[in-house]
């Protein structure tokens, strides 16, 4: 007899260890025949699922491009006009798609990021109507004939914004993830200086300027809803500064004192 035929000879029970014939008695499989169909049972159901892979790969290698305009089902449909980067595009929606879900799913202008969406990261910040907005907090139903300007937007005839440029020149991002947002927060944060828009840490709000010119403080409070896990603030605020005031000098960059610590703790 060989091995071959040994082993057929052997009992069903032989195949499992004691911790495997544990779990399988808290199963009520007691005896072999119900153990191998629950063997096979499970089998066919891991094969399945490696097996959707293939079936699915191709559904989801679809460019968004592809997409219908006009999906057969949906939810509380709505339609549309979509105001982006100069295009009018109408979209037939959920009326609970986020702006940011719209624009990467259904416009394919992906350079807007979904990092959090909660809100709390700032890499969606698109420009709707010439402010700064958090497009994973914004229903697309409500932006009907808004002018949106995303990150795509900010290059005209093949020519970078100067905000764009200023990032380049000063290295104001590592990753990149979070630089779309950045860079849209920063070009609509230009506006607001020019207007006199109030901060936080706005010394004076009942004398307020049109035309500012934002110190460092400024810049990085009003910059404070975009995080950059990366690290990269000093060079973000630097080619802030650049496009805002012309200040193109990397500062010198030296320890807090103890005085200026206890500010900064008492502030």
């Amino acid at each position: 007899m060989d091995d071959n035929e040994k082993w057929k000879g052997k009992p069903a029970s032989y195949n499992f260890t004691e911790d495997e014939e544990k779990i399988l008695d808290q199963l009520g499989l007691k005896d072999g025949t119900s153990r191998r169909k629950f063997l096979k049972q499970i089998s066919a159901a891991s094969l399945s699922v490696y097996a959707s892979s293939f079936f699915t790969s191709e559904l989801f290698a679809n460019t968004m491009k592809d997409l219908p305009d006009n999906p057969k089902v949906l939810l509380n449909e709505v339609k549309v006009n979509l105001r982006v980067n100069d295009m009018v595009k109408s979209l037939t929606l959920d009326s609970r798609t986020s702006l940011l879900d719209a624009l990467r799913e259904r416009l394919a202008l992906t350079g807007s990021k979904k990092g959090c969406d909660h809100g709390q990261c700032g890499a969606c910040t698109v420009i709707i109507d010439g402010t700064r907005k958090l497009s994973c907090l914004t229903l697309a139903a409500t932006c009907e004939d808004k002018e949106i300007t995303t990150i795509e937007g900010l290059t005209k005839n093949g020519e970078l914004h100067p905000m764009q440029q200023a990032f380049l020149n000063h290295d104001g991002f590592q990753c990149g993830y979070c630089t779309p947002g950045q860079i849209c927060s920063s070009v609509a944060l230009l506006e607001e200086a020019k207007n006199g828009e109030a901060s936080y840490v706005t010394e004076d709000l009942k004398n307020i300027e049109t035309n500012l010119k934002l110190s460092e403080e400024e810049i990085r409070e009003r910059m404070s809803g975009n995080i950059c896990r990366c690290g990269a603030y000093n060079n973000i605020v630097q080619a802030f500064k650049e496009v805002h005031s012309g200040d193109d000098k990397m500062p010198t960059w030296e320890f807090a004192t103890k005085e200026q610590m206890e500010k900064a703790k008492n502030s």
